[in-house]
């Protein structure tokens, strides 16, 4: 069982990027940091496709994504809050050569649950997820898998990065259409 079972059914590229991250948790923590933060970028870029309250910031990247107001007001301060650290660590996994710790790790996968559990209680237009669901450290995976480098974290966050852009266009777009 995953903790992130519920995204799968309306959200599978949430799904997957958290199912990435938990998966790397306990085997290469600064890769679980990456792919928690890249969930993140997925569930937020959602929200402003799809929830029409939401006003595109002056610029694209996550960062300004969360702290324009009308993403604060929805989101409320433990999800803004919750979403920061994610930045950081998954910022930190990407640009930093100091080890990424185990706690680290858990860390980004914990908030994201929270906030992919906030996002499905709110938006899920199927079935939500049952109240009180918590996250499960116990379900994360003791399995091995390939470390990755920084330079590859970096080569995969500058192609995610483009695909982001040409998405942002597209919602600029729908928001001057609208």
């Amino acid at each position: 069982m995953t903790n992130f079972a519920f995204l799968e059914a309306e959200w599978p590229s949430l799904y997957e990027a958290a199912t990435k991250a938990s998966n790397a948790v306990y085997p290469d923590p600064r890769t679980a940091c990456f792919y928690a933060r890249r969930a993140l970028e997925l569930a937020v870029q959602w929200m402003y496709k799809h929830d029409y309250s939401l006003l595109l910031p002056y610029q694209e990247n996550l960062s300004a994504l969360i702290h324009e107001p009308t993403f604060k007001k929805a989101a409320g301060e433990a999800i803004f809050n919750k979403a920061r650290v994610i930045i950081r660590l998954g910022n930190q996994a990407v640009h930093s050569n100091s080890t990424v710790l185990l706690h680290d790790s858990l860390t980004a996968v914990s908030e994201l649950f929270h906030i992919s559990y906030w996002l499905a209680r709110t938006y899920a237009r199927k079935e939500k997820p049952e109240p009180g669901l918590s996250f499960n450290p116990e379900d994360l995976p003791k399995t091995t898998v390939p470390k990755q480098t920084i330079e590859q974290l970096q080569k995969l966050e500058a192609s995610l990065r483009e695909k982001d852009e040409k998405l942002f266009l597209l919602l600029a777009d729908k928001s001057a259409i609208d």
